[in-house]
Parts: C-alpha cells; structure tokens; sequence
C-alpha cells in the first residue's frame, strides 16, 4: 500500500517571503479564503495588480448592480441565423469589441462577491502602519493533510504565528494567533467590507454609501453582522475568545478586533451566511478538529499515484502536481456549481462558470474514485433544466439546449460566441455514464435518465439533414471548441461530431438498460452522420476548415481534432489517421497560443496511441500556460494567474495513463512510457471510458 500521508506531506507548499503569485487557500468546495503572507490578507494591493488577488468567495454570494433602466435578457435584441436547411434562429449575439450600457449590465452581472476582507492591523512602535517590507523571517506551510496554513513573521523583532483553516461544512474561517505584539497594541484584526462589483478582485471601495454593515447582536466574545447591497443580503458572525470588536472610525464597513493586551494569543472564527439565522459558528479547536479529520479522510479515501521511485527526472514535479492540484480542485471545484474557470480565488468573467470547462474541471474526480465530488455539481443541471428546455424549444430544437457561460440560474450573456457553443451538451452524458459505471446502480440510471434524454434529444433535432449527401451535419452557425472560426460558417466541427456520436450512442444505450426502446432517430443520427474531415491524411478542425495545417491561423487556440481519441474513446476515428494528425500537431502546432488544458488532452491522444513518452512530453511540456506555480496552480496569463481546467486535466490524464481506458492494452500503467524510466505506484484509479 502507498503511504499517502508521506505521499502527501511531501508536497506541503513552502512560501517564503511575500510571492505575489503563490499565495495559499483554504476552503471546502463551496467557500474559500486566500491569504497572504501573514495568514490573513493584510497587503491585498500586493497581489491585486500583478498577482493572484486575495479572494473570499462563496457559491451562494452573488451581487447584481442596480438596474434603472430595467434591462432584461428577455428583452435583448436577438440577431438571426439561417441554419443548414434553411431555417432562421435568433440568438443573443453581440459583435466583439462592441460594448452598450445593456449589453454590459446583462454581461456582468450578477458577478461573484467578495465576502469582506479580513486583514491584520499591524503597527510599528510608534503606531504608524507597518508596511510589508519590515516584516522578516516569513514563512508559510500548508499541512495538506489537515488543510491548516501556519504562517510565521516578525515585526521589529517580535514573532508572529498564525494558523489559518477552514470549517469542511460551514463557509467559515477559523484563526489561532500567537504574537508578542498583543502585549504592545501593534497587532489587532480588521474586518472591512466592499461594494460589489464586476472585477478579479470582486471589491469597490468607492461606494460607501452603496451599501449598510450594521451590528445586530453581540457578546462579550461574539458579534453578528449584516451587510445589505442592492438585493443582495450578507451577514457574519465573528467568535473570538479574548477581546472586544470595535467600528473603526468613522468607516462603516470596517471593524477592528482588539485583542485582550493580557493575553500573546487569540483565537477568532469568520462565519457567512446568507441570513444570521443561519449562523452557526464555531470556535477554532472545533474548526481544527474538523478539518483535520476532513483532510484526512479526503487523503485516504479516493486514489492515489506514487511516483517516487522513477528515474526520469521529472518524476517528483509530476507527482507534485498531481498532489496540489487534488488539493486546489477540492477546496475550489468539488461544490453545488460548477466553478468558475479561476475558482473561488479570484474573478475571472464575471465569476461565472464555463459549461464547457466543467468536464475539465470536474471529471476527474470520478476517475479518482470521488464521484460524489463530480455528482454535487451534476446536480445543478437539473435546477436549470427547464430553462434549457424553453432555450431549445424557442430556437425550435427538442430536448434542453445547455448555456454556456452562466451564473446560477443558467442563463446565458449576450456574447460574440457563447450562444453558439455546443460542445458542452454532450458532457452531463458523459458525466450521467461514467458515473454509473462507478455505481453500476438502477438508482443512477433512474437519477439522471431526464437529464441524459433531454439532452440527447437536443443533440439529435440539432442535427440537420443534408438530402444532397444523405447525411446529418452540424451547424452552421456554430461555434467550434477551437474558438477562431466564424460561427456564421463553420460546419462539421470534427470535435463536436465525434461526441455527438458517443453522446446519442450512450443515450440510446441507457434506455436498453431501463427497459425502454431505443429512439430510431438517434440511431439514424449516428449511423448517417457527416464522417470526421479529413485533408490530405489528416483530421482537420472542421470541414469548413481544410486549411488547418496549411495556414498559421489555423494552429491556434485548442488542437480539439484530438479529442476524438484521447477525451473520448474514438467514435468514428481512424487510428492511423489520428496517429499522423498528432505528429503534425506536434511539430506544427503554435503551443504559445494554447491554454492549460490543451497539454493533457494532446497527452491523452498519445497516450491512447500507445506513445506513453511523448504523453510526458506533452504533459509536462515547458510553456507559459502549463506553468505550475509553487501554490499548484495553473498559470496562464497576467488577467488569469490561476486557471483550474488546467488542474483537472493534468488529473484526469494521469489517472487515464495509469488505470488504463476501455480497450487499451493489459498493461501496467499502460499510458507511461514502458521503457523502465517510470516506476508507477497506483490504487483505487477507475479505468477511463
């Protein structure tokens, strides 16, 4: 058996001094708080320009700006589009780079909110503030085993320790703080609260009067706040266990904790909530306790891959990926939504979640043996379902046509390209089968029938008949996962035909199971479907899209003519086909414009292909976008330092190369190079589909 507490702890994050792109989190999936150095967010304006901000996020905190003009999706202008046979369909499209105060409103909001800062006062000897450069001797750890991020600095010589953690079911932070500077007054905690807004930061401190932080109950070692914003209600309850809380001033929205100066520690719980009937506080030992048990269990439950005793070089930096990035998906991805691509560290589009990106963020927690993880967000389709009938009926498609980029009641933004996304539809099948696979229950079969049949019968009516050819086509107008062709044009995604394959063929397979007969129409679907392009030997991106390797434009963004055999098991592919489309992709392919997930998703292609050294190559290839910062998270950009589809891949890519896929070879850790240079120790993987 793999030791998984020394598999683990090896890995624990060591953050010295004040790294603006390594700060560390603690959360449970629906609730998060990123700290800095300090164990609290003491220097948010450190991280904020350049840097990962210091976010306080939850999946049910939610702020939607006023709305004077009264504007409404159900009043925005839709602009028509003749599909394959003729047919007009309106969608919410907006040109790019064109911007109207409507068109803003309804795309930003509702936007995730900060849920207040929660930040040290620290001071120097004669009162004034301490700025960061006179801390010394910073160190952060984060025990991954227990989920607890124990900081330590010095101020004027004095030492600090912080143990920062999170509640495993309360959206609730819990703090111990031992520190010579109680005694002297230079360290006490503030509380201080934003506006909402659409930003990375999710804060507005520009808005004072926007908004109301009033005391409504209290003790000698307790408080209760509540915060009203527009329509959006937030309070908090704060424990502590020796001290006073004060108002800070003649700032509204900021209080300040004074702990007792008798006393060189303190302990001090955060709770939200979105009404304070539902507080529910506890004090940090309780926290601890929890959270240590959570982290535990996570840790010995669910699979584990040990590379260790490799002697390829790289062993240890995958491995440690492989362990940061469980942790990072756990406390940011494993919740009721489906995350946004930046998590709960921060904003990215507004905080809504990508339909799209939810496989990459989410399946892996299947294959990882926690399907319970992947099932809590699977849940949230079926709150919008009806939505994404009425979206499907109004453009006169049967079943539910599923949105793309959303807040949590599913509706979709004006947009240049979100509405015409398709490739998202398929994925609750995915989800719905793999996750019977696991259970082998009725009761899943039962569960998700609607959810897998209406979206199947979408996928089916979408499908057009061309007469001329005697086949079904996809599109136009669609928008193909590699998003640089005009959606206006492009026909036969060679991706998306792949999946609409695999996604009715599974469909049709689950009503055999529950006893119902098959649809003939799904079934003349995919046996008539447009076969996947090819141009001179090679799978293209689309067939509207011949010149893919002939042109420059054509090789960026995501290489998806892979994901027909590598994300999915290979419908409708030709190995050898696919074998020469890799190798161009490889030597060809413009992998500065690429994003986190397109690693593993070329890595799964070669993998299945059986060239388990160049999936390691491609894996952990040397790029901007596959960096993995010292925290573990998925660096692409400035705008966008974290990006978790880029975790979940990696994730689901490993367990594939170690566990296997349906038809591969009987091999061990068949997807690894069988060379001798990787010695793969693995347990509890499920075999990929």
């Amino acid at each position: 058996m793999i030791d998984r507490k020394a598999l683990v702890s090896r890995h624990n994050p060591v953050i010295r001094g004040f790294d603006r792109y390594s700060c560390l989190s603690v959360g449970n999936g629906e609730y998060a708080f990123t700290v800095d150095a300090t164990g609290l967010q003491t220097y948010p304006k450190e991280y904020e320009e350049e840097g990962v901000p210091l976010g306080h996020f939850s999946n049910w905190a939610w702020h939607t700006d006023p709305n004077p003009e009264g504007y409404r999706m159900e009043d925005f202008k839709l602009t028509y589009y003749e599909t394959f046979n003729g047919r007009s369909v309106g969608f919410p499209y907006m040109p790019s780079g064109e911007m109207t105060e409507e068109y803003k409103f309804l795309k930003l909001n509702p936007h995730r909110l900060h849920l207040g800062r929660i930040q040290f006062s620290l001071k120097l000897e004669d009162g004034e503030p301490a700025p960061k450069e006179h801390l010394t001797g910073t160190e952060q750890v984060l025990d991954l085993w227990s989920g607890v991020i124990t900081s330590r600095f010095q101020l004027a010589g004095k030492q600090t320790t912080v143990q920062t953690c999170c509640h495993p079911e309360k959206d609730m932070i819990a703090i111990h703080v031992e520190s010579e500077l109680i005694r002297t007054g230079q360290l006490q905690v503030a509380f201080h609260f934003p506006y909402g807004e659409w930003s990375r930061t999710g804060v507005n401190w520009g808005n004072p009067e926007g908004h109301r932080t009033d005391i409504t109950a209290g003790s000698s070692a307790s408080a209760c706040l509540v915060r009203e914003m527009d329509q959006t209600s937030v309070a908090a309850q704060i424990l502590w266990s020796a001290g006073k809380l004060v108002r800070d001033g003649e700032d509204a929205h900021r209080f300040l904790f004074i702990p007792d100066p008798m006393s060189e520690s303190f302990d001090l719980s955060f709770h939200s909530v979105p009404t304070i009937s539902k507080a529910g506080a506890v004090n940090f030992q309780e926290t601890l306790t929890a959270s240590a048990l959570y982290w535990e269990g996570f840790w010995s439950r669910g699979a584990a891959v040990e590379l260790i005793e490799s002697s390829d070089k790289r062993a240890s930096e995958l491995e440690r990926r492989i362990i940061l990035s469980q942790y990072l998906t756990a406390i940011q991805s494993s919740g009721s939504l489906p995350p946004q691509e930046s998590g709960l560290t921060h904003n990215s589009w507004a905080g809504k979640f990508h339909l799209e990106m939810h496989w990459w963020h989410a399946v892996h927690f299947a294959y990882w043996n926690r399907h319970d993880l992947l099932e809590n967000s699977l849940a949230w389709y079926g709150s919008i379902l009806g939505k994404a009938q009425e979206t499907a009926a109004f453009q006169g498609y049967e079943g539910a046509r599923w949105p793309k980029c959303v807040p949590p009641d599913g509706v979709n933004a004006p947009c240049y390209i979100e509405p015409f996304l398709v490739w998202q539809q398929p994925h609750p099948i995915y989800y719905a089968e793999l996750i019977h696979r696991i259970t082998g229950s009725s009761e899943t079969l039962a569960h998700y029938a609607e959810i897998v049949f209406e979206t199947a019968a979408f996928m089916a009516s979408y499908a057009e008949w061309d007469e001329t050819n005697q086949r079904y086509v996809l599109g136009a107008p669609i928008a193909p996962a590699q998003e640089i062709y005009d959606h206006a044009t492009t026909m036969n995604p060679t991706f998306e035909l792949s999946y609409w394959s695999f996604g009715l063929s599974t469909a049709n397979a689950w009503k055999e199971k529950l006893g119902q007969p098959r649809v003939e129409l799904w079934d003349h679907v995919i046996a008539h479907l447009s076969p996947l392009p090819v141009v001179e030997g090679l799978y293209v991106a689309a067939e509207t899209a011949s010149n893919t390797f002939t042109e420059k434009a054509g090789l960026k963004d995501h290489p998806t003519m892979l994901a027909p055999l590598g994300l999915l098991p290979g419908c409708m592919v030709d190995e050898e086909t696919m074998r020469r489309t890799l190798e161009q992709v490889v030597q060809q392919w413009d992998w500065d414009a690429t994003w986190g997930w397109d690693y593993p998703m070329a890595a799964m292609t070669a993998a299945r292909l059986g060239e388990g050294k160049l999936a390691l190559d491609l894996l952990l290839m040397d790029k901007k976008t596959n960096t993995f910062l010292p925290n573990g998270h998925n660096y692409q950009r400035l705008q966008l330092p974290t990006y978790l589809p880029g975790n979940g891949g990696l994730l689901t890519t490993v367990a594939m190369m170690a566990a296997g896929w349906d038809g591969g070879p009987d091999l061990a850790a068949p997807g690894f190079p069988q060379d001798g240079t990787w010695t793969v120790r693995h347990e509890g993987l499920i075999k990929m589909i």
